[in-house]
């Protein structure tokens, strides 16, 4: 009930369910990069119980993008799926050594993922508006 009148998760939702591909991707990437920064400060915090929480949520965000891999696009799904199963191996170590410097190493390289994506989106928005 809380939920359906809190303006933010409503507005939240609407962003969601109108989002394209690649915005939910980028979304993705920013919750678990938002995870990953939270589960850093619970560490850091001595709040372990939190912080294997946020971690968890974290790995979660990668293995949703993991699934929604399409493994027929090639080489590209192939390595996504690799870096992917990598950072999720670094969540796991950094969570069970709760360690921050990997948590900053995998925020790094999902940070750079994002970015990627995101130039993938300005250029098919240029595609689109030229098109129009």
């Amino acid at each position: 009930m809380f939920s359906e009148n809190n303006p933010y998760k409503r507005y939240r939702q609407t962003q969601v369910e109108t989002a394209g591909p690649l915005e939910l991707i980028i979304m993705m990437y920013d919750g678990a990069i938002r995870f990953c920064n939270q589960g850093k400060i619970a560490i850091e915090e001595r709040k372990f119980n939190e912080a294997n929480k946020l971690l968890q949520r974290a790995q979660d965000v990668i293995d949703e993008l993991n699934i929604s891999l399409n493994m027929e696009a090639g080489e590209i799904a192939a390595h996504l799926r690799d870096l992917y199963d990598f950072i999720n191996s670094k969540l796991v170590e950094a969570n069970i050594k709760k360690d921050p410097t990997l948590i900053d190493q995998i925020v790094g390289l999902l940070t750079e993922l994002r970015s990627s994506w995101a130039e993938l989106q300005k250029g098919q928005k240029k595609v689109v508006s030229v098109g129009e």
